[in-house]
Parts: structure tokens; C-alpha cells; sequence
């Protein structure tokens, strides 16, 4: 079933960017994955930086709070807020760069996006969409690596199901 590759389009137009990825693993699995803090922090970093929670509150009005750790000790911190969550389906966030705090950096893009999981025969297909305020927004993101970060990132979620670790 699935390709195990992650298809991105970009729509500069739109603001936005979409991210679709199959896993061969049940919903309630992958729902996890991207939903508790614990496992997020096992792929959500793109090697060799990996994802280091300081806190999580999973509910509408609560946020994730994690700083993107790298190979010498450098750390960039984010914040995913938690806007609306229909169990096993969807969660809407703002997603934003950050002090280790919490305190939202203007400097950098602020995006709104959409999480949505759907069963699909054998797996679960995700979709995640991304739009920001302008086109300059989404291309700072682009080039920062984006990409190929988010892409490693859904890899190593993939290794981990395969691997039975999830």
C-alpha cells in the first residue's frame, strides 16, 4: 500500500504547503506518534538534531513546547499550539518559533496548519497542511530546509513503526 514517500506541494499563491505520507501502521499508532511527546521526541528532529520536549499540554489552548537539539548542544526552540483536536482525526495548531520559554519570535514565520489522519487499507495516510501569512514567510521556511528536514523526520517515524518501536 503505501510508497513510504513523502509527497510535499508547495503553493506560493496560497501561502501554503502540504505534506502527505502513508505508514504502515494502525491510525491509533500514528495518532500517538504525532500526539505524545514521549514518541514525538524519538523522530521529530531531523537527524543528527533530534527533538527534546520541555513540556506538552495535548488539548485545545495548550501548546507543545520543544527545543530542535543539535550534534554540538545547540538548541532552537518551538512552539506547536493546539487550536482544535477531533481524536483520531485532526488537530489544527500554530506553529512558531520561540525562546525557551514559550515566547513567540516575530521574526520568524508563524503558520497555521492542519494535521488529518485518515485509515487507509493497511496503514494510515496523514496529511499536514501549512499556510503562512505571506509568500516571503513560506519562503523563508523553504529555505530553511524544510524539506528535507520534514522528510527525514517522516523516515525515521517510518523506521520506528517498522521496527515495531511504536
Amino acid at each position: 500500500m503505501s510508497t513510504n514517500k513523502t509527497n510535499i506541494t508547495k503553493d506560493f499563491k496560497e501561502k501554503s504547503v502540504v505534506l502527505v505520507r502513508e505508514f504502515e501502521a494502525p491510525l491509533a499508532d500514528v495518532w500517538r506518534a504525532f500526539t505524545e511527546s514521549q514518541l514525538l521526541d524519538q523522530w521529530w528532529g531531523p537527524a543528527p538534531w533530534r527533538a527534546e520536549t520541555k513540556s506538552q499540554d495535548f488539548r485545545p489552548g495548550g501548546f507543545w513546547l520543544y527545543a530542535m537539539v543539535g550534534p554540538e548542544d545547540q538548541r532552537h526552540w518551538a512552539r506547536m499550539n493546539y487550536i482544535t483536536i477531533n481524536h483520531h482525526k485532526n488537530f489544527e495548531i500554530e506553529d512558531a518559533f520561540c525562546d525557551e520559554n514559550g515566547k513567540i519570535n516575530p521574526e520568524l514565520p508563524v503558520s497555521a496548519g492542519n494535521n488529518s489522519f485518515t485509515e487507509i487499507p493497511g496503514g494510515t495516510r496523514v496529511e499536514f497542511k501549512m499556510i503562512y501569512p505571506t509568500e516571503a514567510a513560506l519562503q523563508t521556511i523553504v529555505d530553511m530546509g524544510f524539506e528535507q528536514g520534514i522528510t527525514i523526520c517522516f523516515e525515521q517515524l517510518d523506521e520506528l513503526f517498522k521496527n515495531k518501536k511504536i
